[in-house]
C-alpha cells in the first residue's frame, strides 16, 4: 500500500469509491452449496443496512448507527472475498487490516473503524441488532428459495433462525416464515387487475387522483400495462 500513501485525500476518497464498487462483482459464495440464488456483497450490504433500520426503529436504538455499521460490515470482502462456511474451516482472513487499508488515506477511518470495533466486540443493543440484520438478509434469500421449491433452503432456514438473538428480529423472523415473497406485488392490485389483464383496461376500477385530470384517451385501448 506504500505507493498510495502520497495520494491526496481526494484521490484516495476516488479510490475507495471505486474499491466499494468491487462488492458489485464480489459473489456471496454460499448459494454455491444451495444449488439455486444469487447474490452480490453489495446486494446483500444494502438490505442489511435496511434491515438495520428497522428494527433499530422497533426496538427504539439508535437508527443510524445501526444501519451504518450494517452497511460497512462486508466492505472488506472487496479485498478478502466472501468466505463461506466450508472456506471458514481452513481459511482466516485479516478482515480489520483489509478494513483499514482500505479507509488509509480517506479521512473516513475515524467515523468507520469505530463502527466496525463495536460490531465486532457486539456488546451495544445496535451491534447486536445489525448482527441480526445479517442473519435476517440471508433468511429473506433463504425463504425466496423456499417459497420457489428448494427444499435445502427449508434445512438452511432451521439453523439460520436460531442465530437470530434480539427479541425484535425474532418478532421479523416469525413475520418472514409468515409470509409469501410475492405477496407484496401480487396482492397490491385489486384482483381485477389480473382478471381484465388480457386486453382493454376500460372496464377496470378507476382510482380517483384529487387534483389530477384523467388522461386523454384513457377509457380505450389495449394498454400493456408495462
Amino acid at each position: 500500500m506504500s505507493r498510495l500513501k502520497k495520494r491526496s485525500r481526494l484521490t484516495r476518497l476516488a479510490d475507495f469509491l471505486f474499491e466499494c464498487g468491487m462488492l458489485r462483482k464480489t459473489p456471496r459464495t454460499g448459494y454455491q452449496f444451495l444449488g439455486s440464488g444469487a447474490e452480490n456483497v453489495a446486494e446483500h450490504s444494502f438490505r442489511t443496512a435496511v434491515i438495520g433500520f428497522v428494527l433499530a426503529q422497533m426496538a427504539g436504538a439508535n437508527k443510524e448507527r445501526t444501519a451504518m455499521m450494517c452497511l460497512f460490515h462486508d466492505l472488506h470482502e472487496a479485498r478478502t472475498g466472501d468466505f463461506n462456511y466450508v472456506n471458514h474451516i481452513y481459511n482466516t482472513g485479516q478482515r480489520t487490516r483489509a478494513l483499514a487499508d482500505a479507509l488509509s488515506g480517506t479521512g473516513l477511518g475515524d467515523d468507520i473503524m469505530p463502527l466496525w470495533a463495536e460490531l465486532e466486540e457486539t456488546e451495544s443493543v445496535e451491534a447486536h441488532l445489525a448482527q441480526d440484520a445479517d442473519q435476517l438478509d440471508l433468511i429473506l434469500n433463504l425463504k425466496e428459495q423456499s417459497d420457489l421449491g428448494n427444499t435445502y433452503a427449508d434445512k438452511w432456514l432451521a439453523a439460520a433462525v436460531k442465530r437470530i438473538r434480539t427479541p425484535e428480529g425474532k418478532k421479523l423472523v416469525k413475520a418472514v416464515l409468515e409470509t409469501d415473497h410475492t405477496d407484496w406485488w401480487f396482492l397490491g392490485p385489486d384482483a381485477s387487475w389480473w382478471e381484465k389483464k388480457n386486453g382493454s383496461r376500460k372496464n377496470l376500477p378507476k382510482i380517483a387522483v384529487p387534483g389530477a385530470a384523467a388522461p386523454e384517451g384513457s377509457e380505450d385501448g389495449n394498454e400493456d400495462g408495462q
